[in-house]
């Protein structure tokens, strides 16, 4: 026998062997169709019987096999049933002898054969035939299962009638000598009359009773016989049939112990009445061997009544004695080089046996010897069933890397040198079937969690070998979908070298086929999931960017709390409860805007030894429409933690989170999800969309100023600006507002703040007229608006001590209220005086003031404004204040009128230019540098008490200083209006005024 069954087992002894085969030319789809139906009838329960006859069924069956049926007859075929098509009386007679000629190969140990013919009608299907049966066609075959039971039902009526005749045999001391294939030359010129060959005579035929009430349902019986053989064979020294006999025994042992079966849920066993009766007298561990009575045996060793062996039986093997006695037929069967199929399938057997024991390790040692049991010259496809076998019995026993390596040997014998067509698609199959026992998956979110379980070598190595595979099968796209797995989860493992060679390799195959993120299914419903490159580059941490400053929305203040939800009746709990997935998407104290560029910074990371090229990197939103900007880098070998920035644009308003990024490496396309980054940081990947704002652009007729100003409120300025003035001058700003968004400008509001100045301000330091501006509301795109802001410097210098000391010094006599002016430099004392050098003037003292301000430009427009949004736009105003004209000395005299008076002042030139100062009604006086004259000015006198008063209000909440103050300043104002002093720098053309109401009065 050189055809093992891979697939037998214990219980396989008892049934009887029956094969199905077609006749003639009949349809595969058709012959599968009656076959899964014959089949189906696989145990009979005989009439007046309480037995079960097991039927095992075979669609092909090597005829030299069942040279080995007197061996073990569940290997000999009892029954045929052939099925045929014959569509005419014609062709019947020709159809008739093919079945003949078919039934001739298994003549010899046929019970009973049957025709299934299917087509033909008229007479000769009418006639009532007990070996054929006629049907209309292959659908209408409604009584093909009866026919198949009253078929097994006949070959019970031989089986039990041998088994009879076999136990009663009456030919004396004559018992037939039974023999394998190769014993028969063996035992040519024996002397058939002695007494060992009389023994070995009569324990083969115990033996093979044994198998027939085994196969007649007979457990109890076939134990007796077994038994019997045993000892009969073992005083004679014949150890094939010993092994066959302890093999039988082990079998009933096994029927009795395991009812429902040791080959696993396909084989479908029911237990029979009796032995559902007997299931709680079967024998526990410590039971021996039945102890056999010499004088219940006749003179030829065959007794028909077995009750009194049967009474003293003690039922069958204990389950550790199964394994014991099997142990002993496989190195009986070893002993004989032609009996390597029976040593192999009864460690197949042996080995289902321990795995339902659960005795791993027992059966491992089986396994270990099926491997080294030669049978021959094999073909490559009995090779590929071998070790495909091996593999199932090692998964069977939970050796799953034993296993895989099994099937990967089978995977790589399909496509062996010696194979004319290499069967590349049985080895792919294979292949991926290996990949549980080397704990490989073929989905990378198994490989983001915890540590690397497996051996990461021969990962790599069956990774590389369903490349290779998938390539011979003409598919490139598993090529890079495997190639792909292989770089992501095996990037840690891969030497410098094996990354360049493996990255090489993709971008050969993907410039054929790119590689994506679809499910890739396979013909037989295996789905391989999308590889993303979540390490290509690593990312370390996502961070959403607030937008700049002057394109940050602000809320109206009355408009803050509409929106407001709380989820917890606590106003402060210490129990933060949230999960990594939520502190990913908690929203962000900022929000982006409807239309403007939103960006979000990465850190990432480039492990590969080369410079890594990424293409077409972007973001993954959910929420909100969005159109994400990609981008392009490159980044250096090993590059440490490199920022990338990427940009997009929200589309509409609401809620938005950046779930992820997509990129481009190597000719793949990834949509890396931040859920599957491991030791990702973030803040936050959720934030609000507010509808969409007009955007202005600020530009200004004065130069940027160098110096930085620190809003109070930690607000950043969008623009500043710088200028340097003298006092009393006024200088203009002219501010253009350009609209650069998409949306109406449709309000507009300005407003000024002072910063970090202690000085005393008399007037408005900044001033505009909005009229002009706001009549040209709404402000259409790319539509420009300009605002004038006056800049008015007016301060007091009376508190600077080093001034009035270099007044004095200079001989100039100071009277009359604290003096004011503003102050570039220390003034210089006259030239006959005072020769003193500038440099040492310049550096001595420090007169220059400074007055800083911010400009809020506070504007909406279009949907963001009818939601309460807005935009503000800040300008920084830098003035640098230097002195001008003082007045040091300030005197009346009475003049002609009684209702006027002269006004006597001694002005001083603090600036290094020569001025002109005049008054009203009055000739002008030109003063050259530091220098100081008396001009005389007739005005009017001033009635005080028809000054305006303060308002009640004013008088009971303002304490006697403020009033005191409010009081000077109005009567500085109707002074300054009576005099109209300006005075104007020549060389610079500048015209301003000055004033002296603050230490005046008349």
């Amino acid at each position: 026998m050189s055809v093992p069954d891979y697939m037998q087992c214990a219980e396989d002894h008892q049934t009887v062997l029956v094969v199905v085969q077609p006749v003639g030319m009949v349809p595969e789809d058709h012959f599968f169709r009656i076959y899964k139906r014959i089949i189906s009838v696989n145990q009979v329960s005989i009439r007046d019987s309480q037995r079960l006859l097991y039927i095992r069924y075979r669609h092909h069956y090597p005829p030299e096999n069942n040279d080995w049926g007197d061996f073990q007859t569940h290997r000999k075929v009892v029954g045929l049933i052939a099925v045929t098509t014959c569509s005419s009386a014609k062709e019947w007679p020709q159809t008739f002898d093919r079945f003949h000629g078919q039934r001739e190969v298994f003549g010899a140990t046929l019970y009973d054969s049957r025709l299934l013919v299917f087509g033909l009608q008229g007479e000769i299907a009418e006639q009532s035939r007990t070996d054929v049966a006629f049907y209309p066609s292959f659908d209408r075959c409604e009584d093909v299962e009866k026919r198949v039971e009253d078929f097994v039902e006949s070959i019970f009526i031989v089986l039990e009638s041998k088994r009879l005749d076999r136990a009663t045999d009456k030919s004396g001391d004559k018992i037939p000598l039974l023999c394998v294939p190769f014993e028969k030359k063996d035992f040519v010129g024996l002397d058939t009359d002695s007494r060992h060959y009389k023994k070995r005579c009569q324990g083969r035929m115990r033996k093979h009773v044994g198998d027939l009430c085994l196969q007649a349902g007979m457990l109890q019986d076939a134990l007796v016989h077994y038994h019997m053989a045993v000892e009969l064979l073992r005083s004679v020294n014949d150890f094939l049939w010993l092994g066959a006999a302890l093999e039988g025994l082990c079998s009933a042992s096994v029927i009795y112990h395991y009812p429902g079966g040791t080959a696993g849920k396909s084989s479908g066993r029911k237990p029979s009445i009796s032995q559902a009766a007997d299931a709680g007298k079967r024998h526990r561990p410590g039971a021996q061997e039945v102890l056999i009575d010499p004088g219940a045996l006749t003179t030829n060793g065959i007794s028909a009544d077995t009750s009194s062996e049967i009474g003293r039986t003690k039922n069958c093997l204990s389950p550790e004695d199964i394994i014991e006695k099997y142990k002993e037929a496989i190195s009986y069967y070893g002993k004989y080089k032609n009996a390597g199929v029976i040593e192999l399938e009864a460690c197949v057997k042996a080995v289902r046996v321990l795995a339902i024991q659960k005795r791993a390790m027992e059966a491992s040692e089986f396994l270990q010897n099926a491997v080294y049991i030669n049978l021959g010259q094999l073909s490559e496809e009995e090779k590929i069933q071998r070790y495909s076998i091996l593999s199932e019995l090692y998964e069977l026993i939970g050796f799953h890397r034993k296993s895989a390596f099994f099937k990967r040997v089978a995977a790589m014998q399909c496509v062996a040198p010696t194979i004319s067509e290499p069967g590349w698609r049985a080895c792919y199959k294979l292949l991926l079937e290996t990949l549980p026992g080397y704990s490989l998956s073929l989905d990378p979110k198994d490989f983001c969690k915890g540590t690397h379980r497996g051996w990461a070598a021969v990962q790599m190595r069956l990774l590389h070998e369903l490349v290779y595979a998938s390539r011979r099968m003409g598919n490139p796209g598993l090529s890079v979908r495997h190639l792909s797995f292989l770089l992501q989860t095996m990037l840690d493992f891969l030497s410098d070298q094996e990354k360049k060679e493996v990255t090489q390799s993709l971008e050969n195959y993907t410039s054929k086929c790119p590689g994506g993120m679809e499910i890739i299914t396979l013909p037989d419903g295996l789905k391989l999931p999308p590889v993303p490159f979540t390490k290509l580059p690593i990312v370390k941490s996502v961070k959403l960017l607030n937008l700049p400053v002057s394109l940050r929305p602000h809320k109206v203040k009355g408009l803050l709390g509409q929106n407001v939800t709380t989820k917890s009746p606590f106003i402060y709990s210490p129990i933060i409860m949230h999960s990594r997935g939520e502190e990913r998407c908690k929203k962000i104290d900022f929000q982006w805007v409807q239309g403007d560029v939103c960006e979000v910074q990465l850190m990432v990371y480039n492990p590969m030894p080369f410079e890594l090229r990424v293409e077409n990197m972007g973001l993954l939103t959910s929420g909100v429409e969005f159109e994400s900007l990609p981008a392009a880098l490159s980044l250096p070998a090993e590059s440490g933690l490199y920022p990338v920035t990427l940009v997009g644009v929200p589309r509409t308003a609401g809620s938005i989170t950046v779930n992820g990024y997509h990129t481009s490496v190597f000719g793949v396309t990834s949509d890396c999800l931040l859920d599957n980054l491991p030791g990702l940081k973030t803040s936050g990947c959720a934030v609000e969309v507010v509808p969409a704002l007009p955007r202005l652009q600020l530009s200004t007729s004065l130069p940027r100023s160098a110096h930085s100003l620190m809003p109070p409120s930690g607000e950043e300025l969008s623009n500043s600006v710088s200028v340097q003035l003298f006092n009393g001058e006024t200088q203009q700003l002219f501010i253009t507002l350009e609209n650069i968004g998409t949306e109406l400008l449709e309000t507009l509001e300005v407003t000024y703040k002072m910063v970090n100045t202690k000085e005393k301000i008399f007037g408005e330091f900044l001033s505009w007229d909005l009229q002009g501006p706001l009549s040209q509301l709404p402000l259409k795109p790319s539509q420009t608006v300009t605002i004038a802001v006056d800049i008015r410097v007016k301060l007091d210098f009376s508190g600077q001590e080093n001034l009035l000391q270099d007044l004095n010094d200079d001989g100039i006599s100071i009277t009359g209220l604290p003096i004011s002016s503003p102050l570039r430099q220390v003034l210089k004392p006259r030239a006959e005086n005072k020769p003193i050098s500038a440099e040492a003037n310049k550096t001595e003292y420090n007169h220059i003031k400074t007055l800083e301000a911010i400009l809020h430009f506070k504007y909406s427009g279009g949907l963001g404004q009818m939601q309460g949004y807005y935009r503000e736009l800040l300008l920084g105003v830098h003035v640098d204040v230097e002195p001008s004209v003082f007045f040091t000395r300030v005197s009346a005299l009475p003049a002609t009128s009684t209702r006027q008076c002269h006004l006597l002042l001694d002005v001083f030139n603090s600036t290094e230019h020569e001025l002109t100062v005049s008054a009203r009604n009055n000739q002008d006086v030109v003063l050259h540098a530091s220098e100081c004259q008396r001009m005389a000015i007739q005005v009017d006198k001033l009635d005080v008490d028809s000054l305006p008063e303060p308002d009640e209000e004013t008088l009971r909440f303002a304490s006697p200083r403020q009033l005191e103050e409010e009081r000077q300043q109005v009567q500085g104002y109707q002074v300054n209006s009576k005099l109209g002093i300006t005075w104007s720098i020549i060389s610079f053309h500048l015209q301003n005024r000055t004033s002296v109401s603050f230490f005046v009065t008349l």
